[in-house]
């Protein structure tokens, strides 16, 4: 049991096993109140109570009344409180699936024991009381299945989720204070022996319900199945960033499996969220150090995993199981995502670019395909989730049709701090890469490791235009014959304004609106301003070997800033 985790998968059908629990506990009280009343060893039980109250002196007092107050209600929810708000909040902890787990652990455990309460009627015993008696029945005993849920959680987090010398220290005392606590209660009077058994049996339950029906990301829904990998000797490290929709149980399989045959065999999975897009990626890395990071989703599952590791050498594989996955488009990596990491670890680490966006609303944040502005974003914010599932990336088309006709936008752009140039466009687009879905070449010149990004402005007037410029990139993605001469196609409707190409290191946009925006395939939010910048050779990524990054397509590169399609 694993509970060190970002993702929350809720498997409901464990939770259906606490009626159970209250049955049993239901059962258990209904007989040591009645057939077993009178059998060995129920009426021994008061000898054990009453010998523990003769023997009382002020420190055991003093001990018990404190094992009280932090078993008590209030006591138990103030330390869980406190428990869940640090999980969430403090870097490096296993947040939220620890946080659900361990409030989880302690409702449930509240929950069995008032409605067993409500169920079975004991008195407690018949000896003088250190603290007053609450109403509620004798059994179980509240005190010690809330001290055992609440603090026996926390050593499975402990355990779990650290290395830190003091963890067994710490699981220890952990252990030990539901023990001390089920202890104090028959020292101050206040249960049976039975009674703590069957509070302690109430909260050892609900933590292990609880740690089935909310597996963390190391679980079943984290971990891929088959057996754990042990690091050997010499074994390298790897932590893989699983979409959960993405990546299914059999593709993590075999993606452990790859990893294995290659010598990764200490792997640490976490799922992606939509909090946390990368998992516990920095965490798991920080904490246990890594050789390599395997992106197991689409493009904005690769492009949160590349924020980490820009500026480091730490490798990252990509296995394109996304709706685009344009980026292993554009290094030709295989698109069957076994094949893709098989190809990639087997060959060399190489260096790519990735832009730097940052704008109104938008904190600085990189990108490792494109950013876009106006058509583009619309049709990818506006593209259908059960299409998407259905379709793949043919929805962005159904989904850009109905954004023919809107409205062009006026923006101002600078390329490298020269002058402000004035446009009228439907989409702006900054590339990494230049290569879209089906080969169409939108950004022909693009390379990932060329120190500069591509720019494109599509600006059609109308269906003929559209049609136009449809033509236009269709024309680029046939074989190219002899004496044929680039891509400008001058004279073209194109040359005269529907497509326009730049090139810059740095490109500052204003646009006069607010506009839809988006980066590598994932909305952000509508602003009107967006500043790029490249990052030259700054992510390192496992590729093919012997192949080096390869060009969209191999054009002419210009020193101007401007390439444009014509005259």
């Amino acid at each position: 049991m694993r509970i060190d985790g970002a993702a929350v998968a809720l498997r409901p059908r464990w939770l259906l096993t606490l009626p159970l629990l209250w049955a049993l506990l239901v059962a258990l009280g209904a007989l040591v109140t009645g057939p077993w009343a009178g059998r060995w060893p129920v009426p021994a039980e008061d000898a054990v109570v009453r010998y523990l109250s003769e023997h009382r002196t002020g420190a055991g007092d003093a001990v018990s009344q404190g094992l009280s107050l932090v078993a008590g209600t209030q006591g138990v929810i103030a330390v869980t409180l406190l428990c869940v708000v640090a999980l969430l909040v403090l870097p490096r902890t296993p947040r939220r699936a620890a946080a659900y787990f361990l409030a989880g652990a302690v409702a449930a455990q509240s929950a069995v024991f008032v409605l067993v309460t409500m169920c079975v009627e004991r008195l407690r015993p018949d000896v003088p009381h250190l603290e007053q008696a609450p109403p509620a029945s004798s059994f179980p005993s509240g005190h010690s299945g809330a001290a055992l849920a609440l603090y026996g959680g926390l050593a499975v987090l402990a355990a779990r989720g650290t290395r830190h010398p003091w963890r067994l220290p710490a699981v220890a005392l952990l252990l030990c204070l539901p023990a001390a606590v089920a202890v104090s209660r028959l020292y101050a009077g206040m249960h049976h022996p039975s009674d703590v058994v069957g509070g302690l049996l109430n909260g050892a339950c609900s933590l292990f319900v609880l740690a089935r029906a909310l597996p963390p990301s190391g679980g079943p829904h984290g971990r891929p199945p088959g057996p754990r990998s042990r690091a050997a000797a010499g074994g390298r490290g790897a932590v893989v960033v699983r979409h959960p929709h993405a990546c299914p149980d059999e593709l993590a399989e075999a993606i452990r499996a790859v990893l294995d045959r290659h010598g990764y065999t200490d792997q640490r999975w976490t799922l992606t969220t939509v909090e946390r897009p990368n998992g516990e990626l920095e965490a798991l890395a920080a904490r246990h150090g890594t050789a390599l990071v395997v992106a197991c989703g689409g493009d904005g599952t690769v492009r949160a995993c590349a924020e980490p590791l820009l500026g480091t050498d730490t490798a990252l594989a990509i296995v394109p199981c996304g709706t685009g996955n344009l980026l292993a488009r554009n290094l030709r990596l295989p698109l069957d995502p076994a094949a893709a990491l098989e190809r990639a670890l087997a060959g060399r680490t190489t260096r790519i670019d990735v832009g730097r966006v940052h704008g109104d609303g938008l904190p600085a944040t990189c990108f490792t395909v494109m950013a876009g502005a106006g058509f583009d974003a619309a049709m990818v914010r506006d593209a259908s989730d059960r299409l998407k599932a259905r379709l793949g990336w043919s929805a962005y088309v159904v989904s850009g049709a109905g954004h023919l006709t809107d409205p062009r936008m006026h923006l101002a752009m600078r390329l490298d701090g020269g002058p402000e140039l004035q446009r009228r466009a439907r989409m702006v687009l900054i590339g990494n890469v230049g290569v879209l879905q089906g080969g169409l070449p939108l950004l022909p010149a693009a390379r990932p490791d060329s120190g500069r990004l591509d720019l494109v402005l599509l600006n059609p007037r109308g269906l003929t235009g559209w049609a136009a410029a449809a033509g236009h990139l269709a024309v680029r993605m046939l074989p190219r014959r002899a004496g044929r001469s680039g891509d400008t196609a001058t004279g073209s409707p194109v040359a005269r304004g529907a497509l326009e190409y730049f090139q810059a290191r740095r490109i500052d946009i204003g646009f006069a609106t607010p506009q839809a925006r988006e980066l590598d395939g994932d909305v952000v939010a509508d602003g009107t301003r967006l500043t790029i910048e490249v990052q030259p050779g700054a992510l390192p990524v496992r590729l093919p070997a012997p192949t080096p990054v390869p060009a969209a397509a191999r054009a002419p590169r210009h020193d101007d800033h401007a390439v444009t399609s014509g005259g």
